[in-house]
């Protein structure tokens, strides 16, 4: 696969599963073996793992949006640094919804092979983000 659909594969994830919450497509786009690093320490094995935590996020944050701010690919990895922006207006990981609208960054590097996503590393503001909640004092 090239690089450009390698990059195209990511916005497509970013834009489809993400932004608009279609999940037909998860299959089509994750291997069966796919494994996401996830940044709490738990790995995701696996489209209907992924699927759960797409839902968990996007019904604590309804109107959550990624955007794809930088992207760099080589070889069969692509890594981007995307920012998302929602109202936690639902429980996610046992908190409950605070109201607050949030603002927060990550860097993702995904490995591809046979045109789709096999292995995902992801990295979040994690402190930035427990503070916008209210969860974490300064």
């Amino acid at each position: 696969m090239s690089v450009e659909k390698n990059k195209t594969l990511a916005h497509t994830l970013t834009e489809e599963v993400w932004n608009k919450g279609n999940l037909d497509i998860v299959d089509n786009i994750l291997s069966t073996d796919y494994v996401f690093h996830h940044p709490g320490g738990q790995d995701l094995n696996g489209p209907e793992e992924y699927k759960q935590m797409v839902k968990a996020v996007r019904s604590a944050f309804p109107d959550i949006h990624f955007t794809i701010d930088d992207m760099i690919a080589e070889g069969d990895k692509v890594a981007y640094r995307w920012t998302f922006v929602g109202t936690h207006q639902g429980e996610l990981r046992g908190i409950p919804p605070t109201g607050k609208k949030v603002t927060v960054w990550a860097i993702a590097i995904e490995r591809i092979a046979d045109d789709k996503f096999v292995e995902a590393w992801e990295r979040y503001d994690t402190l930035g983000f427990m503070r916008q909640l209210g969860v974490i004092k300064e």
